[in-house]
């Protein structure tokens, strides 16, 4: 029996494309979305035979209906987005696909934090659990994104092999691509103070940094502890484990760093995605200029 389609999108995706297991979740679920709509709205199979007839209206029925679910227009883009590529590799690349523009989104700016609230929160995470080894944890974490630029994935993803620490760390990224990051003496010293003490080893094929109960550390948890510390110090709900990355970005471009230089560091594929922060340092500028400019 073959498997259905959005289980093979699933492992092509995977196998082939490298691409990280939640991003195949989710593609996953939008083909399987896609699938189920589709047999409904056609009353009839949605093959790969069925689908290379699909049309532009099939496509914006599908998007109607998912918007009448409480799609945002860019979570409606991203699942159209979604919708491309799985029909592009169930129809083959030689296939017309209809053409359909997405919900227009007004592209954001990250928004970073200022060095003190940085350290600030590092600090109250790391002070909150009982256990000094989960305190040294959570603050080596952080000082990894604030002080490195790692995403949060990639610094729960490190393994004993970075030991010992040099002037700089191979860091695994988005599908599989490995970059080197400088480390400042104060994120050294805070993940060899955590390796010191943490009761589980670090193994070179073992996790890094661990759960509580020895298992790998779930994401999920030093986001827990960052929500709880940011309330504690009324900071915005946009004080995020991923803005302590993007002020590490900010701070560096507003000191002067080469625009490549940075996207090699936080390993984005295109420039286009670093050229963001150019946005972040510009607004910046522009508050100081309005707070201190007597005309302003």
């Amino acid at each position: 029996m073959t498997a259905p389609l959005p289980l093979l999108y699933a492992e092509h995706l995977a196998r082939d494309r490298r691409r990280s297991a939640h991003t195949v979740r989710a593609y996953q679920s939008t083909a399987e979305r896609l699938i189920a709509f589709l047999q409904s709205h056609w009353g009839g199979e949605a093959s790969r035979e069925t689908l290379a007839n699909v049309t532009a209206a099939d496509l914006r029925a599908f998007l109607a209906h998912r918007r009448g679910e409480g799609l945002t227009n860019s979570s409606a883009a991203r699942e159209l987005s979604a919708v491309r590529g799985f029909l592009k590799w169930a129809v083959g690349d030689g296939a017309e696909l209809p053409r359909l523009r997405g919900p227009r989104v007004k592209k954001g700016v990250p928004r970073p934090i200022a060095p003190h609230e940085a350290v600030a929160l590092a600090e109250a995470v790391s002070e909150e659990p009982d256990e000094p080894w989960i305190a040294a944890r959570n603050w080596a974490v952080l000082l990894l994104l604030y002080g490195a630029g790692l995403r949060i994935g990639e610094a729960v993803g490190l393994t004993g092999a970075v030991l010992p620490l040099g002037a700089t760390m191979s860091v695994t990224g988005k599908r599989d691509k490995t970059r080197l990051v400088p480390l400042l003496p104060e994120v050294k010293a805070a993940i060899e103070a955590y390796a010191a003490i943490t009761p589980w080893g670090v193994a070179r094929d073992a996790p890094l940094f661990r759960g509580a109960k020895g298992g790998p550390l779930p994401a999920g948890a030093i986001r827990k502890s960052v929500r709880s510390a940011r309330a504690a110090l009324g900071l915005s709900d946009r004080t995020t484990p991923h803005a302590l990355r993007h002020s590490f970005a900010t701070h560096l471009l507003g000191r002067g760093a080469d625009l490549r230089a940075l996207q090699e560091l936080l390993g984005h594929a295109s420039l286009s995605s670093t050229q963001i922060y150019t946005a972040v340092d510009a607004a910046h500028l522009l508050d100081v200029y309005r707070n201190a400019h007597p005309r302003a």
